[in-house]
C-alpha cells in the first residue's frame, strides 16, 4: 500500500473492457492503494457517461497534459501507442497495454529513446505472460537461447486481420492459424498477441523476430484461453508452461489479465528512463 500524502494521478486512455474495470478499480479501490483519476479518454464519449464524472472525461487526447497525470494508461489499440506514445512518455510514466505495438523496431527504439530522456519509464504490463521476470533474468544474464508461445482460444475470441480467421463452425475443432515469429504475427493480430509481446519484450536478445509465436483456433476452448510457453537456456535446460485463463465466449482478454493488469498498474510509480516489465 502506497501511504504518500499525495496520490499518483493516472490516466486511463481507452474504455473497453479493461478500461472500464481499471476505472471502477481506481474509483472504488484507488484512495487505499495511493491511485486518483486524472482523466479517462474514448474515442467514444458516450461510452463515459454515467460511469465517469463529467471532470475526469478527457474529450480531446492531445489535450492529456492539461490533465498532470503521473503515469498513463493505454488500453485500446495499438494505433494510440503509435500516435501518442512518445508525447506521453515526454510527460508521464507510460503503462503500454498494447505492446504488439513495439514489433514496430522504429517506434519501439523511439519510444525507449523518449523514456531515456525525460527519466519516465515505459511500463509493460505481463498480462497472461507467466514466468516473465524469469524469461528476462535469463535473457540478462545470457544464457536465453530459444523462447515459444502458443495461444490457443475459442474462434469467436480472436480479432484477426487478413483473413486469418474469415470463417469457422462450431464443429470444426482445432485449426493453427499462424505459426511464425512475433514480429510478422503482430501487426496482423495486435489485439490477441499483446502476451507474446510482453515476452518479446523480456526476451530482447531474441526480440520480436527471434521469438516463435503460434495462435490456434480450438472450438472446445469454451471456457478459457490457453498459453504454453517454453523456454530453452543453457546445456539442456527447458521450461514449459501451460496457463489456463477463464473467459466467456468472444472475450479477447481472459478473467485473470484483468487482475494481472491492475496489479501491473500498482508498481508504476517511476522506475526511472528504461522499460520495465511489471
Amino acid at each position: 500500500m502506497d501511504h504518500r500524502a499525495v496520490p499518483i494521478k493516472v490516466g486511463v486512455v481507452g474504455y473497453g473492457h479493461l478500461g472500464r474495470f481499471l476505472v471502477d478499480r481506481i474509483q472504488r479501490d484507488g484512495p487505499g492503494v495511493g491511485l486518483s483519476l486524472a482523466f479517462v479518454w474514448n474515442r467514444n464519449t458516450d461510452k463515459l457517461t454515467d460511469s465517469v464524472p463529467d471532470d475526469q472525461i478527457l474529450t480531446d487526447l492531445a489535450e492529456f497534459t492539461d490533465r498532470n497525470a503521473d503515469v498513463i494508461v493505454e488500453v485500446c489499440h495499438p494505433h494510440i501507442v503509435k500516435e501518442f506514445g512518445i508525447q506521453f512518455l515526454a510527460h508521464a510514466n507510460f503503462l503500454v497495454g498494447s505492446p504488439s505495438a513495439l514489433a514496430n523496431p522504429q517506434l519501439d527504439q523511439a519510444l525507449r529513446l523518449t523514456a531515456k530522456q525525460h527519466g519516465k519509464t515505459l511500463y509493460v504490463p505481463s498480462g497472461a505472460l507467466w514466468g516473465g521476470q524469469d524469461i528476462q533474468r535469463m535473457n540478462d544474464s545470457g544464457s536465453l537461447r530459444a523462447l515459444s508461445i502458443r495461444m490457443s482460444k475459442h474462434p469467436s475470441c480472436f480479432r484477426l486481420g487478413e483473413g486469418l480467421l474469415s470463417d469457422w463452425s462450431e464443429v470444426e475443432g482445432r485449426r493453427v492459424l499462424f505459426h511464425g515469429s512475433v514480429a510478422d504475427l503482430c501487426p496482423i493480430a495486435p489485439n490477441n498477441v499483446n502476451t507474446m509481446a510482453a515476452a518479446a519484450i523480456a526476451a530482447s536478445a531474441l526480440g520480436f523476430h527471434g521469438v516463435a509465436g503460434e495462435i490456434v483456433s480450438d472450438t472446445a476452448l469454451a471456457d478459457y484461453h490457453l498459453v504454453e510457453i517454453e523456454v530453452t537456456g543453457l546445456d539442456g535446460f527447458s521450461v514449459k508452461t501451460q496457463r489456463r485463463n477463464p473467459a466467456e465466449l468472444g472475450a479477447v482478454t481472459g478473467r485473470a489479465t484483468y487482475r494481472s493488469f491492475w496489479s501491473s498498474l500498482l508498481v508504476c510509480k517511476g522506475h526511472g528512463g528504461r522499460v520495465y516489465l511489471c
